[in-house]
């Protein structure tokens, strides 16, 4: 029989970080990301991360109230300062370039549509670097804003509802946890479908890193095809811990997080439409936000365009959604530590 894994007394669950969780460490309450953050890096005398995180927040404090045309300019300009205080306190090296530029996919067409506004990630720069930090796998360097937004969890339902016959790529979960099996010593990941995505034709769609659960009696319930070898359910050694982070890891291509008074997570199904990148949203929203400053700076009357045609309401979400979750985000992987709202407590 499975039992739960359990670290400091704390149940093990999937952690907001991809690359260094603090397995086991308290959830972090606070009201505000940028202050934690910033004492957290002066603690640690990361002195240029620092700077680059102070920048970040001034420039996003500058961007609320600011007219949705005007906005992504300034967000963009937070996004990449964050992106480069982690970085910077990651000790990786990288150019000081944003490493991400226009891609024209119109080719002889001059309809001017999300799915043929198109970014390129270079290289060398910010951008590159930050897929490289997440250990991205995804081939393709050129995108289109519908792909990008297709792939941003936080604007996922905006993203069904403007384009009303798309599936959804983002299968909400519950009681998502770690299991160990005595039987086989071994962990593994094990979650349940949300009650409103039961059934044959969700199983279906999952990514092949999840199967349904062969053990459980319902059709709710799911687990991870691999698992890795741990010898109790009580881990306390390093070495078992950096493989339980290890194997968190290798699951985050399939599972993403909505940030929150609760935190919820979602699998990343296999569904017809745009492309299904193996990017992470930090990388999308960066790379999307970067694309809609460039529109705002070069381009103002296209950027009216948009927000005049159909679509106006998946970015004015994307706007409006994308700075709390990438901050939430960033933050996670800064400090390897998980963020919730103060004074909230999750109904049981």
């Amino acid at each position: 029989m499975a039992e739960r894994i359990r670290i400091g007394g704390r149940d093990l669950r999937p952690h907001k970080a991809t690359v260094n969780p603090r397995l086991g460490s308290r959830t972090v309450l606070s009201n505000s990301h940028w202050e934690y953050v910033a004492l957290w890096l002066r603690r640690e005398h990361k002195s240029d991360a620092l700077l680059y995180w102070q920048q970040a927040q001034t420039f996003s404090a500058a961007a609320v109230g600011m007219p949705i045309a005007s906005a992504p300019l300034l967000f963009y300009y937070s996004f990449m300062n964050a992106t480069k205080a982690l970085l910077s306190a990651k000790g990786v090296t990288f150019h000081e370039h944003h490493g991400i530029r226009a891609h024209n996919m119109r080719g002889p067409s001059s309809k001017i549509a999300l799915s043929n506004e198109g970014v390129a990630l270079l290289q060398r720069g910010v951008a590159p670097a930050l897929s490289q930090y997440l250990n991205e796998t995804e081939t393709q360097t050129r995108h289109s804003l519908e792909a990008l937004f297709f792939n941003t969890p936080c604007i996922h339902r905006t993203f069904c509802l403007t384009y009303r016959n798309q599936q959804d790529l983002f299968i909400p979960l519950t009681d998502t946890e770690l299991l160990f099996d005595s039987a086989t010593n071994s962990a593994y990941f094990a979650a349940k479908l949300s009650q409103d995505f039961v059934g044959a034709k969700f199983i279906n769609r999952l990514p092949t890193s999840l199967i349904a659960d062969p053990a459980a009696q319902d059709q709710r319930s799911i687990r991870s095809i691999a698992s890795v070898p741990l010898g109790t359910s009580r881990p306390r050694s390093a070495a078992d811990f950096a493989t339980l982070a290890m194997f968190l890891r290798s699951l985050r291509p399939d599972i993403h997080y909505l940030a929150g008074s609760q935190t919820l997570w979602y699998a990343k199904a296999v569904v017809p439409g745009p492309t299904r990148l193996r990017r992470s949203p930090l990388t999308c929203t960066l790379l999307a936000m970067h694309r809609l400053s460039e529109l705002c700076r070069y381009k103002p009357i296209e950027l009216s365009s948009f927000l005049g045609g159909q679509k106006n309401w998946l970015l004015n979400e994307f706007v409006r959604m994308s700075p709390p979750q990438f901050l939430d985000e960033i933050a996670a992987e800064l400090t390897g530590q998980q963020f919730m709202i103060p004074n909230v407590r999750p109904a049981n």
